[in-house]
């Protein structure tokens, strides 16, 4: 296996310089003084919307993107880009209807939303379900994933690379969100260029392997050869319906999938909250442009793999030492392929987007601890110094623990031939549904309780649960004539996850509604927020420009349907 020449680590290195300078510049540029807490966590009032929304993707484009859907691109094809697609779409519906609301009632931590919404108890079980969420399947996922595949392209031994990659992110963090927004503009700029680079060489490689030359030949050989790869919606019979069932990405669960990490998290939402309403919607326009370009970057050179692979071209590369073929190994494997100097500038766009995703996580962690739990339950006379130097050890610590974990069990829960990125969609699922009924309803009507939202966080969880074992001891196979259910690898009929969370989300929709009927009187947050329908009017600019990526949406899920 070819490994990084002389020259790639040059280009490497430049790459780390550039973003190291830069981010140390920006931190003296714009920091007057000592910071405060919502100025270090929230960079308020700093980001322009193209930082915004170029922070968006950085952090959202990481290795559970670049390796994890490059593998399920690998093994279901164009298929795995609705979670880009959608993503493209709800980013707009977040510009429209969320963060008109976020900026108009001040609110700046998902569980600061919870608090004045619901009540305190609420929004502190929310911060702590965050927490776990963001160290035990995110930051871990992160880090194991984007060290697998450097270890892949390097050489390196992955402990290692679990390493360096913690140190440098740590490095970026301690700035403070405005020298991650900014610095996430030049890993973006690395991310696209690296991953159209990549893109580039397969499809020139599968051209050239078949006798012919250009872009264009090697998509339509990818196409012919992979023809199966090329459906964006699966029937039953398709072996890959588990993971995504049909319609169910269009209107079912995939909205939940999307809502709740676009508009309810504090990961991606924290961009969008320290800047006004104009420069936010921008940023998130912006993001959803870029996010249909995603696939091309991160799906296509999965399904390039997949036919290199069937040509021979990388054949023991895919294969781990146990003989099992790996799919998180598809994109490294391709990285493999490219010549010296453009090895090292894709292995710097990886590196770029696992960099982002896990300074951006870290952040949000420390956010939420620090606002959330430190100030509210801890120590509530705390000072600005003091809440941003414990921002800056929670970034520490959060980042050592993902560390251990990913070294513990990071190879037992995605390792040899696991589908990284499908793990993290289903286990963060366990608390999607029940997070987007209360935010949705907490938004929207103001007879929703406190009661009835708790109802939703602990029950949704229950009833994830529930749904997940259920097929241990009851036979689904009445549901299957409705797309419900589907026999596993093991023989028995499991309820698609994404439709498992449609489930969930409507028995907490009809829960908050009863629960909150029967205590209306008790009702004591109705005015809580701050919500009138003139705040959902937007720009010419902003609707024309949600209307052309609509626009896009409709052709390509008409032309690849």
């Amino acid at each position: 296996m070819s490994r990084l020449s002389t020259a790639d680590y040059v280009v490497f290195l430049v790459y780390f310089i550039i973003v190291s300078l830069y981010g140390v510049w920006v931190y003296r540029r714009k920091s007057h003084g000592d910071a405060t807490s919502k100025d270090y966590f929230l960079a308020e009032g700093s980001l322009t919307w193209w930082a915004i929304g170029a922070s968006l993707i950085a952090s959202n484009i990481s290795a559970e993107q670049m390796i994890g859907m490059s593998g399920s691109g690998f093994k279901m094809g164009l298929a795995i880009s609705t979670y880009e697609w959608m993503g493209a779409l709800t980013l707009i519906i977040v510009g429209i209807f969320f963060i008109p609301v976020y900026l108009r009632n001040k609110i700046f931590t998902m569980p600061q939303f919870l608090h004045q919404r619901y009540n305190g108890t609420v929004a502190m079980i929310m911060a702590v379900f965050w927490l776990l969420l963001y160290i035990v399947v995110n930051l871990m996922s992160i880090l194991y994933l984007g060290a697998l595949a450097i270890s892949g392209i390097s050489g390196l031994d992955i402990n290692l690379c679990i390493g360096f990659l913690a140190v440098f992110s740590i490095i970026i963090t301690l700035g403070g969100m405005k020298v991650i927004g900014y610095t996430d503009v030049i890993q973006v700029f690395f991310l696209i260029l690296g991953g159209l680079v990549a893109t580039y060489i397969a499809l020139n490689l599968l051209s050239e392997k078949s006798g012919t030359t250009g872009l264009l030949n090697g998509f339509a050989i990818m196409k012919n050869e992979a023809a199966d790869h090329f459906h964006m919606i699966f029937k039953k019979d398709n072996p890959n319906y588990l993971d995504l069932p049909g319609l169910s990405v269009l209107i079912g669960g995939m909205w939940i999938v999307n809502l709740n990490y676009w508009g309810c998290n504090q990961y991606i939402t924290q961009r969008a909250l320290g800047a006004n309403l104009k420069t936010a919607r921008g940023g998130l326009l912006f993001g959803a442009v870029l996010k249909l370009l995603m696939p091309v970057i991160v799906v296509l050179p999965g399904i390039a793999a997949y036919v290199l692979y069937q040509k021979g071209m990388f054949h023991q590369e895919m294969l781990s030492s146990k003989g099992v073929e790996d799919v998180n190994k598809a994109y490294p494997a391709l990285l493999n392929l490219l010549p010296t100097g453009l090895k090292g500038l894709s292995f710097a766009a990886l590196t770029a987007a696992i960099v982002a995703s896990l300074a951006g996580k870290a952040n949000s962690i420390a956010t939420i601890f620090t606002l959330d739990i430190y100030k509210k339950a801890i120590k509530p006379d705390a000072t600005d110094r003091q809440l941003v130097n414990l921002g800056k050890i929670s970034v520490i610590v959060a980042m050592l623990l993902g560390v251990v974990m990913s070294l513990l069990i990071g190879e037992q829960l995605m390792g040899e031939g696991k589908q990284g990125f499908q793990y993290i969609q289903e286990y963060t699922g366990f608390v999607s549904p029940g997070i987007l009924a209360m935010f949705l309803l907490g938004f929207f009507w103001k007879k929703a309780t406190s009661s009835a939202a708790l109802f939703s966080t602990i029950g949704g969880f229950i009833f994830s649960v529930f749904f997940k074992f259920l097929p241990r001891f009851m036979n689904l196979s009445f549901l299957t004539p409705y797309g419900f259910a589907k026999l596993n690898g093991d023989g028995v009929y499991e309820i698609p996850f994404l439709d498992r969370m449609a489930f969930v989300f409507v028995i907490c929709m009809v829960g908050m509604y009863v629960i909150s009927l029967i205590g209306a009187s008790k009702t004591e947050k109705d005015d809580a927020l701050m919500v009138d329908v003139s705040m959902f009017k937007t720009s010419r600019a902003f609707t024309a420009g949600a209307l052309l990526v609509g626009g896009i949406l409709v052709a390509l899920y008409s032309i690849f349907w």
